[in-house]
């Protein structure tokens, strides 16, 4: 398919032409009629919830964002992976909670959520989803939940380096060894940190449960994987036999809302050991 590059640099900022946002018209034109068909005056929650169901079907694509010589802001709708799922999601969730419905304030919202300080860099962009929780708690976009205890009965403490380790699965860390240099400088930085989280065992369909997770949360599934954080995101919803989770499943090869509940789908996982939550401001 014919790629557009999208040429609204005085609205997104300045950076080099290598950086360029990329896009098919056909993404454009589905960013448009998303906003256009978002409920007006919506909460947060219900936003995300809405633009989540309308990517389902949306085929499994994974490291999409990986495919150029060069970092630049990949705008593809037509193929998701879980981050790429949730970072469109959120972009149009605060495109709708601020009444902009043009692709150029989407493709500005995606960039800052994606990156450190918006900055579109590889070394910027924001790798490890912990990396990106505290980066997007600082622009004010989402916090994170880790109370009450219980249901935040353990904590995570990060020992993360799998990126530096592995230098050799990414293609921009070949290209560009020195970069390697500023991803341990970022692990670094987020080792020791602690947070609070909901073992997988005890999630359950309760009135705590429900309380203490909302429709349209983030979900990040840990993972006991050496030098990693989390394996897996999703966003929350709620059916009447428990919690379920929105997400685009390399299993299923598609997005889809999970037709299982989460537990059942974490006891599926013997690497994931519980769920952090992330709320949408």
């Amino acid at each position: 398919m014919k790629k557009f590059i999208c040429i609204i640099m005085f609205m997104l900022g300045s950076f080099p032409v290598s950086a360029q946002p990329q896009y098919s018209k056909e993404d454009s034109g589905k960013v448009i009629a998303l906003l256009k068909g978002a409920p007006e005056k919506a909460t947060p929650s219900r936003l995300m919830v809405y633009f989540a169901r309308q990517m389902k079907g949306i085929p499994y694509v994974a490291q999409t964002l990986e495919k150029n010589a060069h970092e630049r802001l990949v705008i593809n709708l037509r193929q998701l992976d879980c981050t790429t799922y949730v970072e469109n999601v959120l972009a149009l969730t605060r495109c709708a909670l601020s009444g902009q419905k043009s692709f150029a304030a989407f493709c500005k919202q995606l960039q800052m959520i994606r990156y450190e300080q918006g900055k579109v860099a590889y070394p910027q962009r924001l790798h490890y989803f912990s990396e990106w929780i505290a980066d997007n708690t600082r622009k004010g976009y989402v916090k994170e939940v880790q109370a009450p205890n219980p249901p935040f009965t353990k904590v995570q403490k990060l020992d993360i380096d799998y990126m530096s380790k592995h230098a050799s699965h990414y293609p921009m860390l070949v290209k560009h060894p020195a970069w390697t240099k500023e991803i341990q400088e970022m692990e670094a930085r987020l080792n020791g940190k602690t947070f609070r989280y909901i073992p997988k065992a005890t999630i359950a369909n309760t009135s705590l449960f429900r309380k203490t997770i909302h429709d349209g949360d983030i979900i990040a599934i840990i993972t006991q994987k050496a030098g990693l954080d989390t394996s897996h995101i999703g966003i929350a919803v709620w059916h009447a036999d428990g919690l379920h989770m929105l997400n685009a499943s390399q299993i299923r090869h598609q997005v889809v809302e999970e037709p299982m509940t989460l537990y059942s789908y974490m006891k599926k996982h013997p690497s994931q050991t519980g769920i952090r939550i992330i709320r949408v401001r």
